[in-house]
Formats: structure tokens, C-alpha cells, sequence
């Protein structure tokens, strides 16, 4: 039988859990996730977690900090003037907006705070700082 190794491109279902049991993410209800290990399309922890799973099996897995979204930094968090945003934009607290970079990535921010001239932001990922519970089924090697 078969096994994940590096480069195999794989589909798997999974659920996320914070640790005091609360589902953050999960393919229940949709098409498994496609990735090929290897080539970041995953967080670390993960790509180590279904490696070397064979088709059919599942497992539950605890991904520190350091193998999920890393750790929170203060730093990320920024204050921009409100000119830069349209101005009937409406900003809401804990809303998730993308933006985008120079090189033509995005980074997805949460609003903080909204005072009249000024957004607090976020640019920490929103499980920066956490440690994950994934529940993993391997359903497939192409």
C-alpha cells in the first residue's frame, strides 16, 4: 500500500480545533483539500502530519505554534490613517480585509479599532500565537 511522501499531491479532509475545543476551519461540509507536500501550500505541522499516511486512515495530530502560524508579534499591529481607505468605506470590528502588497501578494489583516481619523489593524494571521488540534483523513494519493 502506497504512503504520503514528499511531493505526492494529496486530498485529505481535516477539521482545526483551538485547545479549548472550538472548530476554527474544516472540510466537513465540502470538497476535501488538494496539496502537494512540499510546496508550502499548507502549514508545516500539517505537511508533517500526513506524511507517511496511508489512503483511508485518519489521525488527530497537536501542532504547536512554531509548526502552525507562528507566534503573535505586537509589531504587526498598525494604525492607518483612514484617507487610505475609501470614503464610505465601513470598517467593523474583528472584520478580515485583504490587502493587497507591492509584490502582488496579500495580506489579510483584522480591524482592531475605528476612531475618526485612523484603523487600528492587524496583520498577525488570526491563529498567530496558537496551538491547533487537526483531525486528518487521507483520502487520496495522486
Amino acid at each position: 500500500m502506497a504512503v504520503v511522501n514528499f511531493g505526492n499531491t494529496v486530498k485529505v479532509h481535516y477539521t482545526v480545533k483551538l485547545d479549548n475545543g472550538t472548530v476554527v476551519d474544516s472540510t466537513s461540509d465540502h470538497e476535501p483539500f488538494m496539496f502537494t507536500l512540499g510546496m508550502g501550500q499548507a502549514i508545516p505541522g500539517f505537511e508533517q502530519a500526513v506524511m507517511g499516511m496511508n489512503a483511508g486512515e485518519s489521525k488527530t495530530v497537536k501542532v504547536g505554534v512554531e509548526e502552525a502560524y507562528g507566534p503573535y508579534y505586537k509589531e504587526l499591529i498598525t494604525e492607518i490613517d483612514r484617507k487610505q481607505f475609501p470614503s464610505d468605506f465601513k470598517f467593523e470590528i474583528g472584520q478580515h480585509l485583504e490587502i493587497p502588497r507591492p509584490d502582488g501578494q496579500t495580506d489579510l489583516l483584522t480591524v482592531l479599532k475605528v476612531t475618526e481619523n485612523t484603523v487600528v489593524m492587524d496583520r498577525n494571521h488570526p491563529l498567530a500565537g496558537k496551538d491547533l488540534a487537526i483531525e486528518i483523513t487521507l483520502v487520496e494519493i495522486l
